[in-house]
């Protein structure tokens, strides 16, 4: 490539709007494709600088920008020396009619593009960024589902529809066709194509195989309906991660009972109301959390999951189960960050719709063994289960998330894949490096994260120790499957949360549900065939366009990726200014001694809201209020600054690793849990 490239062209908006676009550099990701990220790395000398991740012609390369020149309004010179990338100076000019003559000159730039391709690159650019200042909505995306091609591609390849024995492909696709695309359906087609393959490992009882689980299925469905399950009177269960678990949910299934999957970190009036309102004439539950029962109502029995296997051994094997009549739901509760639980009543999946939009993104294989450290009645845990049982994969099962046992775990069951929410790995990189190598984890393909944003250090960090493979998926229990980004997705925009999978479709509205224009941050909504049904309490989500909110904001960048901001009830208004505290969140992760933290808004008299800052630090990192307002100062905008850091013991999360807000308000807790 030449030396220098110049060229212009005319934009048909005046000179102060666009100026202030095209100097914010951290929103170069909306507008130019391959720009993965930009974050402002510090001030020092004449400039601004800035980071930013690049993966044009090859692959991601971060460089580091300094701002040379700002003449408001006519000039603007960047320089990326010594990284090597060259210099770019944009001149602004009157073209008479509101318009702006736009000329460009790029000094010493790699020979990644051609000159024409980089004149394209650049006005393409433009033309987004003269969409949002016209505020001209971007399309909505097609509603087409996948075609039958499209599916058998993606079953092929995970496979699923591998070729086996006539007969026992035959039994499969019998079982599956009757039984449909259950947990009852699931294991009962495995046990036909592959009846002596392990179905799964825990940490106590024997290993099952998949011929093994229908016969035991069997056997409890008969227990429990004796007991009074039925269609009207439902299951709930409040157990850890265990084969005794995932019987009793099968068993429910083979029954048309629905289950209620009730969160081991409730508190005994919340497990009370939920029995109560969701009509439970059973609770299955681990002998731990017999203190949070005793005051169940007379007309619902309760049966410790170690009474299962000796219940289900003395119970004589029958005539096989056939399809119930109705087919069972499963009832998982919503987290209750900000609070009370609800109970959101997942649909059947119709078809394998479920499983080939996650791997569609993921290649997950046949027979693989699956980790799922994640709880059984979180949604994502409930997710691996269900993509495992077409696989065929043995599950292993981690009863209770703890870092190095999940490391030896891999090691000693030579796991493939594993489940994770962002917390688990956020521990397995706080263990020290020496601990981390004593396990041999080469076996692990795919982990894949769910039910919390992955800050971009973290994302990083973890493939840089355990390799590309890690995936981000981005959905709930409200909308299922919304986006997943691939390790090589991850490497290039690390704090993205990818894109829509096969069968789902994206979309960032505005608040009357009109589409918004490029790069502009809205409410996120999907469209699939996975959608709930609504809450237990008879509430649901908006819909338009036949897409759901997520309850999440977001935008799309110039290559189409999500981008998730935050909770819409995470943004707060400080001074007039719109402010998400994720991109606050995201700084502190680059922090050194910052074992985690989590940012949020609260009221201000002066400014309305205010951000404050709460952080679990390392014990000799001397972190203090000062330190760490000094560092944000140069990588958060000036209405981002938190006005208040409180340094604290630990954060108060979910069973499955979100952050607990709510209780952060409160002042007993935090007193409590200060750090100093």
């Amino acid at each position: 490539m030449a030396d220098c490239v110049s060229f212009d062209f005319v934009v048909g908006h005046p000179r102060a709007a666009l100026w202030p676009v095209i100097t914010d550099l951290e929103q170069y990701p909306r507008f130019f494709r391959g720009v993965g990220a930009c974050e402002r790395a510090g001030s020092e000398g004449r400039g601004t600088r800035y980071r930013m991740r690049l993966s044009l012609c090859g692959p991601p390369a971060e460089y580091e920008w300094r701002v040379l020149l700002s003449r408001r309004g006519e000039q603007f010179v960047l320089d990326s020396e010594p990284d090597g990338a060259g210099s770019v100076s944009v001149q602004l000019s009157d073209a008479g009619r509101g318009r702006t003559r736009v000329k460009c000159m790029f000094f010493h730039t790699p020979p990644r593009m051609s000159a024409n391709e980089l004149k394209a690159w650049v006005r393409e650019a433009f033309e987004r960024i003269g969409r949002r200042l016209s505020e001209t909505p971007e399309p909505l995306p097609e509603e087409k589902p996948p075609s039958h091609l499209q599916v058998a591609n993606v079953l092929v390849a995970a496979g699923i529809l591998a070729t086996a024995r006539p007969d026992r492909l035959v039994r499969q696709l019998r079982a599956a066709a009757k039984w449909g695309a259950t947990l009852a359906g699931g294991y009962t087609s495995a046990a036909a194509r592959s009846p002596k393959a392990l179905s799964m490992i825990d940490d106590k009882g024997p290993r099952w195989s998949f011929a093994d689980l229908a016969d035991r299925t069997d056997r409890l469905a008969s227990v429990l309906r004796k007991m009074g399950a039925a269609p009207d009177n439902k299951v709930a269960v409040l157990a850890r991660n265990s084969s005794a678990m995932v019987q009793t949910l099968v068993a429910c299934g083979k029954l048309g009972v629905d289950a209620l999957l009730l969160n081991t970190g409730l508190a005994e009036q919340q497990v009370l109301d939920g029995v109560h309102d969701n009509g439970v004439r059973i609770v299955v539950a681990d002998p731990e959390f017999t203190s949070l029962l005793q005051n169940l109502p007379q007309t619902t029995a309760w049966v410790p999951t170690d009474a299962l296997d000796p219940l289900i051994d003395r119970h004589q094997s029958g005539p096989r189960l056939g399809p119930p009549a109705t087919t069972s739901q499963l009832v998982v509760l919503t987290s209750g960050t900000t609070g009370a639980p609800k109970g959101a009543r997942r649909p059947t999946p119709k078809g394998l719709s479920a499983v080939v939009a996650l791997l569609s993104r993921v290649p997950l294989r046949s027979l693989d063994r699956i980790l799922i450290s994640t709880p059984l009645f979180h949604t994502w845990g409930l997710a691996a289960l269900q993509i495992a049982m077409p696989l065929r994969a043995t599950v292993v099962l981690q009863r209770r998330f703890d870092a190095e046992e999940c490391l030896r775990m891999i090691e000693e069951s030579r796991c493939t894949a594993m489940f994770v929410v962002p917390v688990m790995l956020q521990r397995i990189m706080a263990l020290p490096p020496e601990v981390r190598a004593r396990y041999d984890t080469s076996s692990l393909r795919i982990v894949i994260s769910s039910g919390a944003a992955m800050p971009a250090a973290l994302v990083t960090g973890f493939m840089d120790a355990f390799g590309d493979v890690l995936y981000n998926f981005y959905g709930s229990t409200e909308v299922s499957a919304a986006a997943i980004a691939t390790p090589a997705n991850l490497r290039a925009a690390p704090a993205t949360a990818g894109y829509a999978p096969l069968g789902s479709r994206l979309a960032i509205l505005g608040p009357a549900g009109e589409p918004l224009p490029p790069g502009e941050v809205g409410w996120i909504y999907v469209g699939n065939e996975m959608l709930f049904e609504g809450y237990t309490d008879g509430s649901g989500r908006e819909i338009r366009h036949n897409l759901m909110d997520t309850g999440d904001r977001g935008y799309l960048d110039a290559d189409g990726r999500l981008f998730v901001s935050g909770r819409n009830d995470d943004m707060i208004i400080s001074g007039g200014e719109n402010v998400f505290p994720r991109p606050v969140e995201e700084a502190l992760a680059t922090l050194p001694g910052v074992l985690d933290a989590t940012v949020l808004g609260v009221p201000d008299p002066e400014y309305g809201q205010r951000l404050v800052a709460y952080i679990v630090a390392h014990p000799q990192s001397g972190l203090d209020e000062h330190v760490v307002r000094d560092f944000l100062r140069h990588r958060v905008a000036r209405f981002e600054m938190p006005r208040e850091v409180r340094f604290v013991v630990d954060l108060p999360r979910t069973q499955t690793g979100k952050v607990l807000k709510r209780l952060l308000l409160e002042d007993g807790w935090l007193a409590g849990n200060a750090g100093r």
